[in-house]
């Protein structure tokens, strides 16, 4: 037989695109349209129904930046159309085939029902099905014109980022508003051709079934009449039937399809923007429903389902109807796809707290996995976190991404750093936005890790990023490759039914142990500070209002917990660290209102505090510690005057003259407290910081030296810190001062100013405090570099095998060596408020308040030492998708703590993050809980969210080892329970008959515990 392939090919090709496509709609009629273009913000559908319209006309220009034009559309039903299928087609002028960042749409009825939404691939509205003729269509369309910030393939900055700077140029020019009949047998027969032609070309050339498909092909065209495609078209498909009925092989892949819709609660576009993305989406996606009784769809982010209950009241109710006819799977369980890695420990439990309860409460569903396809990265807490949360299965896919190391499972055991295993999936088909095609079809069965193992993996389907879902073209592949020859099975079901199954045929799947880390996107560890910084303060306070509200709910009368507003405030600070915000990786518009937001919760959570506090009553000044450990530190007063208090966990003290220990001498450029002795030299960098304790030096080389690196990534600027940043650098070793700031007895102070670069300044002030090691270094930084990172580095004399940092309710190590490409590609890591480094006997800790990236290096000297660096990432500059990214002013404090073990570094931490509050209050009560035992660590202490005054507390081992001790409560205890994150009790606690509840944990073991309050307790 001759080789005809090319022939063939080519002639499907152009048949296919330029005869069988045109002929989808067989007959049209235009729409009459007129428009009207809304001012600023978006308007209810009541408003623009009642606004002056104007006559509009095809292949106009309409819609500048971030703005909403609506449309009136009307038409008629020809007459003779009666017994066809019936569709208005939208075409708004779409750019490209990406529905997420242009153009989008919303049809409304006359009456304000939300019908459907228009986009690129969805760009159709069903009239009638069949049509009677002569019906009258009438329309109000809510039209965003969203700017292409991908435009250019992220070359440049670009200004369209905000409305306050993209400008008024309209964007788009509209091209179609058509009634139409869908010919369905053309319809058809161009997705026969589809899947047929996808699934040849990626069979290989040696397989008889890619030729049989080819001839087939060319049997079929011969079929069709090019003067009347439409009429030809049943027997095309004839011809092609028998190749699409031959079953697939015995042994193929099956793909579990689920449908999905990714939509990134922020990124390229506003939150108001995605609020409106919602009912875009979801109100296709319950109209396909309604047409395929066959589809799944799932659906994560309970803050996304909350913005279409209170803004679209029918889109809302048709979800409800679809969740219970099992077409809408609501999944992951939190309040949105939170980044992976930077929400503290408790927020992440909120997230699942929040989540889940949404959904249990409005749809009766106790989601059962935690669904996160695109953050960058999943720290190691996470198995715990979700199994305690009740959930079985973990869902990720963004380690595909992986730069340098390619994971090695699809299907796993992942083991978190307490020991708990959750069953894990990582679909092979490498998107979250599957289309079924033969590509990616092809690249699932290839990809997948575990053959000969397992046989199945799920694919999420449908248009996603920016929304748009699945649409009935995928579902109609679907249909086809449920069981055809040469490709993967398809199967449509919930992701709970594919974790069952997978489970069970793969029960002794491999376990990978630890964080999963992606090798790529490592800036969104420091990104746009000012963000980051307010996540973190957030966190902190939300703990110390809470506490605080919870000390004065037990103990004055009167006072009532402010349950509804801690609920809102804790919602609002979730939703910012959805994985586009908190990673600092949207636009700028986003970032503006995220530090709006941010302000706004900390007046709010200031005011709770102090009312809290304010409601024990007043009578001196006294010192409220949040912290769960002990303090005996330096506190000034609300006159600026330094102090020193002893202050015990969670409780406070009055504000007494209490003796110091030894008093801070200033010499010169020396701090010296006793404990340590910092030189700086004249440059402002630390000469020597000397641990008077153990009587060594701590530094190798210069401490807290400052260096700006250029800071250029291959692609994703405000995602990506690429290796090769390392090679070009300036030592910011110019001081323009060192000046001593401050010398008293309790506190020593010099001041070291710095400007360089493009007009970029850094003040910082180095403090040294009686009765503590800790060294701090408060900073100020006026920041107008343009890609550039800023580090702080502290070359440490310690011979470090690992370094560890604070994550989620605990710590990981990791080798400071390279000795594999998987440690080298950790080159910049993430962590909480400290890390460490250590030899047996000696180690340093370097503390922050906002910082997250950071990276750990060792060198040996020529003496034979070893030098281990910690270098903390301070700010960087990208210009993608932000221009004026971190441009301006931060504020921000990291340490220095010689002499530290794990618990030094943990209680430092937390005191560094929690500064003590001086405030007027009476006698206050002895603290809410108390607890005995090294390395229990209290972590949030609330009362229960159900309103019954029961008090919870969530604490953690925090050092790495098991821990016995008794949690003591300061009130009456009526009995205690141990807990999932739900508060909802699992066993009953072990107490003493005296307030008191035994706790025994393994190492970093989370465990929340519902007390009781006796009858006389108030």
């Amino acid at each position: 037989m001759h080789d005809e392939r090319r022939r063939i090919e080519e002639r499907a090709e152009r048949l296919h695109t330029q005869r069988i496509k045109p002929a989808i709609y067989a007959a049209t009629v235009p729409l009459t349209v007129e428009a009207w273009q809304a001012p600023g913000e978006p308007v209810p559908f009541e408003e623009a129904a009642g606004a002056p319209y104007e006559p509009f006309a095809m292949d106009t220009p309409w819609g500048p930046p971030w703005g909403t034009t609506w449309f009136r559309m009307g038409g008629q039903v020809p007459a003779e159309w009666a017994g066809k299928r019936v569709e208005t087609v939208i075409d708004l002028g779409f750019v490209g085939d990406w529905p997420g960042n242009q153009a989008e749409a919303l049809v409304h009825l006359p009456d304000g029902r939300p019908l459907k939404a228009v986009n690129p691939l969805n760009q159709y509205v069903p009239v009638a099905h069949p049509a009677a003729g002569g019906e009258r269509i009438d329309y109000l369309v809510e039209a965003a014109s969203n700017p292409d910030i991908l435009a250019g393939d992220f070359s440049g900055p670009t200004q369209l980022g905000d409305v306050l700077t993209a400008g008024d140029r309209p964007l788009y020019t509209f091209r179609r508003a058509d009634l139409a009949v869908l010919d369905e047998e053309v319809w058809h027969l161009d997705l026969d051709l589809q899947v047929l032609r996808e699934l040849m070309v990626h069979l290989g050339e040696h397989e008889p079934r890619r030729h049989e498909i080819l001839h087939a092909l060319d049997r079929a065209l011969d079929a069709l009449d090019l003067d009347d495609v439409s009429g030809s078209a049943a027997a095309v498909r004839a011809v092609l039937a028998p190749v699409l009925a031959k079953p697939a092989h015995a042994s193929a892949h099956t793909l579990s399809g689920v449908g999905h819709a990714h939509i990134d609660s922020a990124w390229l576009w506003p939150i108001r923007e995605t609020k409106r993305k919602t009912s875009r989406t979801f109100s296709n996606v319950t109209s396909l429903a309604e047409e395929y009784d066959d589809f799944i769809f799932a659906c994560s982010q309970a803050q996304q389902y909350e913005w279409v209950r209170d803004n679209y009241p029918h889109v809302w109710a048709r979800i409800q109807e679809s969740v219970k006819k099992g077409q809408w799977a609501p999944v992951g369980g939190m309040w949105v796809e939170a980044d992976g890695n930077l929400p503290g420990g408790e927020a992440i439990a909120r997230q699942l707290v929040h989540g889940k309860r949404f959904f249990i409460e409005h749809f009766g569903v106790e989601t059962k996995g935690v669904w996160l396809p695109d953050s960058f990265g999943y720290t190691a807490a996470y198995p715990q976190l979700a199994k305690l949360a009740g959930n079985d299965w973990f869902l990720t896919q963004k380690i595909s991404w992986n730069q340098t190391n390619k994971f090695p499972h699809h299907t796993f055991w992942w083991e978190g750093i307490d020991g708990t295993r959750i069953f894990t999936h990582f679909p092979p088909v490498d998107t979250y936005n599957a289309r079924f095609s033969g590509e990616e079809l092809a690249r699932a069965v290839r990809n997948y890790s575990e053959k000969g193992a397992g046989t199945r993996s799920l694919a999420p389907f449908g248009w996603g990023d920016g929304g748009g879902g699945p649409t009935r073209e995928i579902m109609e592949r679907a249909r086809r490759l449920a069981d055809l020859e040469g490709s993967a099975k398809v199967v449509v079901e919930h992701p709970d039914a594919f974790f069952a199954k997978a489970r069970e045929e793969y029960p002794d799947a491999p376990v990978w142990v630890g964080e999963l880390y992606l090798e790529l996107h490592r800036a969104t560890y420091t990104s746009q500070a000012r963000t980051k910084q307010g996540n973190r303060r957030s966190e902190h306070r939300l703990r110390e209002a809470e506490l605080w509200a919870t000390t004065a709910a037990l103990h004055a009368p009167g006072y009532a917990y402010p349950y509804e507003k801690l609920d809102r405030l804790w919602k609002t600070v979730l939703l910012h660290q959805f994985h586009d915000i908190l990673p600092g990786s949207s636009i700028a518009w986003v970032h503006r209102e995220a530090e709006a937001e941010y302000a706004r919760v900390a007046v709010e959570l200031e005011e709770l505090t102090a009312q809290a506090i304010a409601a024990l009553g007043a009578g001196g000044a006294r010192v409220f510690n949040t912290s769960p450990y002990d303090r005996a530190e330096v506190v000034r007063t609300a006159d600026g005057v330094p102090a020193y208090a002893e202050v015990p966990a969670g409780g406070s003290a009055p504000l007494t003259d209490a003796d110091p220990p030894q008093p801070v001498k200033v010499t010169g450029r020396v701090l010296d407290n006793g404990l340590v002795r910092v030189e700086i030299a004249e440059d402002g960098t630390l000469s020597s910081v000397f641990d008077l304790r153990s009587g060594r030096e701590v530094l190798a080389e210069q401490g807290n030296l400052l260096r700006l690196h250029t800071d250029l990534p291959n692609y994703w600027d405000a995602w990506d810190i690429d290796k090769h940043y390392k090679n070009r650098y300036t030592d910011l070793l110019d001081a323009d001062s060192v000046t001593v700031v401050e010398e008293d007895p309790l506190i020593g102070a010099i001041r070291v100013i710095r400007s360089f670069g493009k007009g970029s300044t850094i003040t910082q002030t180095v403090t040294v405090r009686a009765g503590s090691p800790r060294i701090d270094f408060e900073t100020d930084i006026d920041w107008h570099e343009a890609e550039k990172i800023l580090k702080a580095g502290f070359p440490v004399d310690i011979r470090a095998p690992h370094s560890s940092a604070e994550i989620q309710f605990g710590h990981v190590q990791r080798p400071t060596h390279t000795n594999t490409s998987w440690e080298a590609a950790r080159f910049e890591v993430s962590g909480h408020r400290w890390v460490h480094i250590g030899e047996p006997g000696y180690g340093v800790a370097v503390i922050n308040d906002s910082t997250y990236g950071h990276d750990v290096s060792r060198t040996v000297r020529e003496d034979g030492g070893t030098t281990t660096t910690v270098r903390l990432s301070l700010v960087r500059a990208p210009r993608v998708p932000d221009p004026e990214a971190d441009q301006g002013r931060h504020r921000f404090t990291y340490s220095l703590l010689p002499g530290a073990s794990i618990e030094d570094a943990v209680a430092e931490g937390y005191s560094l993050n929690l500064p003590l509050r001086v405030a007027d209050a009476a006698g206050a009560p002895e603290p809410v809980v108390s607890v005995s035992g090294e390395g229990v660590t209290v972590e949030a202490v609330k009362l229960a969210d159900d309103g019954s005054g029961d008090v919870v507390v969530r604490l953690y081992e925090s050092r790495g080892g098991r821990a016995t001790g008794v949690l003591r409560a300061g009130f009456p205890l009526a009995g205690a329970h141990v807990t999932d994150l739900l508060e909802r009790p699992l066993e009953t606690a072990d107490t003493d008959g005296d307030g008191g509840v035994f706790v025994a944990l393994r190492p970093f073991q989370i465990l929340t515990l519902r007390l009781g309050r006796a009858a006389d307790g108030r």
